[in-house]
């Protein structure tokens, strides 16, 4: 994800990490030859389309561009709000996993578990399998149990419930308190689906293809309908105005699946890294002696 100082007026505007001018930089430079062509033939022939036309699309065609604007910051949102959550009830796990169980081979187990299954949600909502990356995170055995199933994380979870359910059984663990490490497992888990709905649900065919296509034919006559009052700035404006709508179509396309590697994604690996960090505290950290008055 970028990082940037929004008081920076003029370092924010040329930043070019994550900005969308050079994704739409080819289609500025056709427009802007039609731009070329359209004064010419104005100059010439005295050829131009009355601008009225497209000023009347043009209002429809920005309520679209912001409703699919809005439409994929929602996706965004939605997927970071999921990722806070899953990450809130990672660390409270690992918390309470540290406190509640007294066999420190219990509390290391599970604590490495909670880091394996937001590594395996990582790589789920990547569409990624190889094992191979989860490192000292998984073990031989536990990397060939992993292999052949679909949706690795639950599976992960299976694991933590399992070692719960045994110490329960063997009346090590409070059935209050499982319930209170199973519940963490449960959030995760509807947070996943949830994740899932965001990739799985993408923007309607019918409707993406239809704006781009009301796009790309509105920029590409423009020049045509702005030459009688540009002149030869037609060029120039016919850019600008490309650069305005098709950069507004791309900001939705660039934002509406967040979970991958694209600049402007979702800062995944570094909330990973936090998860890690402080399980990896809570559960090296002794415990007191006594209780702090």
């Amino acid at each position: 994800m970028v990082e940037y100082d929004a008081k920076s007026w003029f370092g924010l505007i040329f930043h070019m990490r994550g900005a969308v001018l050079p994704r739409v930089l080819m289609r500025m430079a056709i427009v802007a030859a039609i731009g070329v062509a359209a004064a010419l033939l104005f100059e010439r022939d005295g050829l131009y389309v009355p601008p009225f036309g497209h000023t009347m699309v043009g209002v429809a065609l920005g309520l679209l561009l912001v409703f699919r604007t809005n439409t994929a910051y929602e996706r965004f949102w939605d997927g970071r709000r999921l990722f806070a959550t899953i990450v809130h009830h990672a660390r409270d796990f690992s918390r309470q996993a540290s406190s509640y169980l007294h066999d420190d081979e219990d509390r290391r187990l599970l604590v490495r578990y909670m880091k394996l299954i937001f590594v395996l949600l990582r790589q789920h909502v990547r569409r990624e399998r190889d094992l191979a990356r989860l490192g000292d995170l998984c073990t031989d055995e536990e990397r060939a149990a992993l292999e052949p199933i679909a949706c690795r994380p639950l599976m992960a979870m299976r694991w933590i419930s399992d070692r719960l359910g045994a110490r329960a059984d063997a009346q090590l663990l409070a059935e209050g308190r499982l319930r209170m490490l199973d519940a963490h497992l449960s959030f995760i888990a509807e947070c996943l689906a949830g994740a899932e709905r965001i990739l799985t649900t993408p923007i309607p065919f019918a409707y993406a293809q239809h704006i781009k296509a009301f796009l790309a034919l509105f920029c590409l006559t423009a020049p045509f309908a702005m030459v009688q009052t540009m002149g030869w700035a037609t060029p120039i404006a016919a850019a600008i105005v490309a650069f305005a709508l098709f950069g507004i179509d791309e900001i939705g396309v660039e934002i509406e699946e967040p979970f991958g590697y694209d600049a402007n994604d979702l800062p995944i690996d570094a909330l990973g890294e936090a998860v890690n960090r402080d399980a990896d505290q809570l559960v090296a950290t002794p415990r007191l002696s006594r209780p702090i008055a």
